[in-house]
């Protein structure tokens, strides 16, 4: 398994160097984010232009500024903006791999004193001691007579039992754990492959938020760009968790396989439980890192209470106008009966 993780890693390493051998690509594309955020930088300044000058009012000059600084972002992109993001994100990853390497560490430790533990303790037990040592099954053949082939021939059936037992154990083990490798490897390499395309599109997603209507582009690229940057931290701390279980678990194990009196059974039944609790969980990283930041939940709930906010102060602006009309209407009313009297 030790190997397994290391190969893995390797290929995790190999993703982290595809993103960085990508990103000289985001200048190509800042060409044709200059020529788009110019046009809408023109029409954005023009229309408040007019509307100011056609309402006679004085022309605010902040609000005018966004284009250019989108303008600023645009030019100097792999830098400015995304060095910006990366380096204010990269410690939550470093964090996070630490606190991972950590338990991982103490797991592999404690497995290994496991087996070891369970390793003489079958071996102490006389009546397994046959089962996972050779030297123990010669000696107890040795013991056998002529007259003895029956047990010797069940003690051979035994211990190609418990081989082969084993065996599938290992297998089912190992082939879990390949899956649970490569679900974590399927979440890097969408990660990975999403940040690259926001990444190369990024300077056209500015570009476009300099448009009317197209505002919310900009927050949207933000929340989305560094929402899938913590799927890996995310991924770090739920495997985290699973081998902090497994710790746990591996020294409860220790302290029963001290006792003389305990026999193990040998099984690996909670281990490949949690594999296969780890393979399901992987595939909800993405949902647990939106929790974190909500793609566009700002704007939508912003649009809707102002939606709201519209509809009620409309309501009470027409209920206030009703009631001042027909309070107007009914003193008219009442001065044109007294002046007919």
């Amino acid at each position: 398994m030790i190997l397994l993780a290391v190969n893995f890693d390797n290929l995790h390493q190999i993703l982290r160097s595809l993103y960085a051998d990508m990103m000289p690509l985001c200048s190509q594309m800042t060409g044709v984010a200059k020529g788009l955020a110019g046009l809408g930088a023109l029409f954005y300044v023009a229309y408040r232009v007019w509307q100011s000058l056609a309402r006679s009012e004085p022309i605010d000059v902040f609000p005018l500024l966004r284009p250019f600084a989108l303008g600023i972002c645009i030019m100097f992109f792999p830098s400015l903006v995304l060095g910006t993001l990366n380096s204010v994100m990269s410690p939550v990853v470093t964090g996070t791999h630490s606190i991972l390497e950590t338990q991982t560490l103490d797991m592999n430790e404690y497995r290994e004193q496991k087996d070891r533990l369970e390793f003489e303790a079958m071996k102490r037990n006389p009546e397994t001691a046959y089962l996972v040592d050779k030297e123990a099954f010669d000696n107890k053949l040795d013991e056998l007579g002529v007259l003895d082939a029956v047990e010797a021939c069940g003690m051979y059936v035994d211990r190609a039992m418990y081989n082969m037992r084993k065996s599938v154990h290992n297998f089912f083990r190992e082939l879990l754990e390949l899956m649970f490798n490569a679900a974590a490897l399927v979440i890097d390499t969408l990660r990975t492959f999403f940040l690259i395309v926001l990444s190369i599109l990024g300077p056209i997603s500015f570009a476009i938020s300099c448009w009317d209507g197209f505002q919310a582009t900009l927050s949207q690229w933000f929340v989305r760009y560094i929402g899938i940057y913590l799927w890996l931290p995310v991924s770090d701390l739920f495997s985290s968790v699973l081998a902090r279980i497994q710790v746990l678990m591996l020294q409860k194990d220790i302290e029963r396989l001290s006792d003389p009196a305990f026999i193990p059974d040998g099984s690996n039944a909670v281990y490949i439980t949690f594999l296969i609790i780890g393979i399901i969980g992987y595939f909800t990283i993405p949902t647990v890192a939106g929790w974190i930041v909500q793609a566009g939940g700002g704007t939508g709930n912003y649009g809707k209470n102002v939606n709201q906010t519209a509809s009620r102060t409309g309501s009470v602006v027409a209920g206030t106008a009703g009631a001042a009309a027909g309070n107007a209407a009914g003193r008219l009313s009442r001065q044109q009966q007294t002046i007919k009297n």
